[in-house]
């Protein structure tokens, strides 16, 4: 029989001793395991204001969550972040922990003084358990909160410095820890990554709207080519939405070209109505130099204006392709609001390029339009001329061939009363036909050049090229008659004498000067200054201060230079 032995004294000793160990352990760790337990859920507080963060691509929505995270996850009463602008002002201000009403009261945004002021300065963590007791401290507006723990993070998006994220007011009175910094500084670098990708998703929504919005005003200006003054009434709107500016106003160069003057203007039109730019200030001349687009503030504009006080950011374009101009898009925003970003300056173009392109298109439409109308009136009237009014008149005479053959006083009354209707019938038809081909100089210039130049070709057997450019509409008489009359001269003698092939024809308006080109590649001749019609052309730009140059030469053509100045 075996019977099991007793544990010896020496395996009683280590097993005492291993016990007592453990439990040595064991009392360490857990005055520890709340601290644990805490850091576990702090670390899981980071986490899910992280994965909160990716909830919302609206930079407005991911700035407040960024503040409201922060705020929870190190305890502070009182948060915000500030944006900072292209010259180191804050353009936004969220803030969190403010109720509405003291926010009211307190005013305007901080404008980066005091320790705001040095975080931007000097982008680096700071974390104060006074913040009165800071060096650069500025002290509080009326109404502004007591505050004095203070932590503050820069927020860098792709290594530039976005903005700084601000807490106060840690709870329970305590101050702001390190491990706090540490987790703010954690969060300011997911918020980074989220505000990176906020603001990638609302350019492209900014673009897209932008596109969408150019499209619908050249497919509105194409549908109704006829009224300009409502195109540009269109183009104005359209950019004024999209730009989430208060003023649009589209201006052009008067005849002088010394200032803008307000062609049409659309939102505080008020301010900026009746007021003229001068076109050598800098953004404007900068404008029309290069035409690239100028960002500016009122006061370069409007000085002096009311615009100037009550109007803040300002974006100059060209409307139209880039050397070209059918006009400059002025936009505005408030005093105090942010400025245009670099999407709005690029689309803003796109828009502009767009909207012109559709004007120039329409305009061109309403030309050939008319060109119709012209050549049907010229068909009417020829119709009338060659045969109703023939024929009403050969009726007349057989009426009268009557009186022959009867001597009744009454036979003879009736005979002479429808002669006398039939002659009135004549009369009638001819002021028609006068009529048809004059509009009463209630067209517009480009439709009577249009029209010249079709009447003095239409029986010719070459088609000139006709190009207008700047707002021919708007010369004035009496340089607009000498413009006609000089147009058709040029025009006749080169289709009687060149035998022209081609003609080209080029009305300009720039820099405050009208200018005339004529030029064809017919047999030319050599001495330009012995002709009546030439010598016509010269009166006529001495009459009104201008200039007139005829270069030809046997076998290379004419060229035909009229320029003259606009009346200021």
């Amino acid at each position: 029989m075996v019977t099991a032995s007793a544990p010896g004294p020496r395996r009683a000793s280590v097993a005492q001793s291993s016990l007592a160990g453990a439990d040595q352990v064991l009392k360490d760790f857990l005055p520890h395991t709340e601290d644990l337990l805490h850091t576990q859920e702090r670390l899981q507080g980071l986490l899910s204001a992280v994965m909160s963060l990716a909830e919302n691509l609206s930079l407005e929505a991911v700035l407040d969550r960024v503040v409201t995270s922060a705020c929870q996850l190190v305890g502070a009463r009182y948060g915000a972040l500030g944006v900072i602008g292209p010259d180191d002002a804050l353009t936004h201000f969220v803030t969190v922990g403010m109720e509405e009403d003291q926010a009211r009261r307190v005013g305007e945004m901080p404008q980066g003084r005091g320790v705001l002021g040095h975080l931007i300065r000097d982008p680096r963590r700071i974390r104060l358990s006074d913040l009165n007791e800071h060096p650069q401290a500025s002290g509080f507006p009326e109404h502004h909160p007591p505050m004095r723990t203070f932590l503050g993070v820069p927020v860098r998006v792709r290594g530039v410095a976005f903005g700084n994220l601000y807490l106060t007011e840690k709870e329970g009175g305590e101050h702001f820890t390190a491990e706090d910094e540490e987790l703010a500084v954690a969060l300011a670098a997911a918020a980074g990554v989220a505000i990176e990708n906020a603001r990638l998703f609302e350019d492209a929504t900014r673009r897209q709207r932008w596109l969408e919005a150019g499209m619908d005003v050249s497919e509105r200006l194409m549908g109704n080519p006829t009224a300009e003054a409502a195109g540009l009434d269109l183009i104005a709107e359209g950019a004024l939405e999209q730009s989430e500016s208060a003023v649009a106003m589209i201006a052009f160069p008067d005849p002088g070209g010394r200032v803008l003057r307000c062609g049409t203007a659309v939102g505080d039109s008020h301010l900026v109505k009746g007021h003229a730019i001068a076109a050598d200030s800098t953004p404007i001349a900068h404008l029309l130099t290069t035409g690239d687009s100028v960002l500016c503030r009122a006061p370069d504009l409007w000085a002096g204006a009311a615009a100037a006080e009550e109007l803040g950011p300002v974006l100059v374009a060209a409307l139209g392709h880039k050397g070209t101009h059918a006009g400059i898009l002025i936009l505005a925003r408030p005093f105090g609001a942010p400025g245009y970003g670099q999407v709005d300056v690029e689309m803003n173009e796109v828009y502009c390029s767009r909207a012109a392109l559709a004007l120039e298109l329409a305009h061109a439409h309403l030309m050939r339009e008319q060109q119709i109308v012209f050549s049907d009136r010229d068909r009417i009237a020829r119709d009338l001329h060659d045969l109703v009014i023939q024929r009403i008149f050969a009726a007349g005479l057989s009426v009268q061939s009557l009186r022959r053959h009867t001597t009744d006083p009454v036979a003879q009354q009736r005979i002479n009363s429808i002669t006398g209707e039939l002659d009135e019938t004549i009369r009638g038809l001819r002021d028609t036909i006068y009529a048809l081909g004059d509009n009463g100089g209630r067209e517009r210039l480009s439709s009577r050049i249009v029209r010249a130049v079709q009447d003095g070709t239409w029986q010719a057997g070459t088609t000139p090229e006709l190009q207008m450019r700047g707002p021919v509409d708007g010369i004035p008489e009496p340089v607009a008659g000498h413009l006609l009359a000089v147009l058709s001269e040029g025009l006749s003698n080169a289709l009687r004498h060149s035998g022209a092939l081609h003609i080209t024809i080029t009305v300009s308006v720039r820099g405050g000067q009208v200018k005339l080109l004529i030029e064809d590649d017919g047999k030319g001749f050599r001495d330009p200054g012995r002709t009546s019609g030439l010598s016509n052309m010269q009166h006529r730009a001495a009459a009104v201060g201008g200039t007139f140059v005829p270069v030809s030469a046997p076998g290379h053509g004419t060229r035909l230079s009229w320029t003259v100045p606009l009346p200021r």
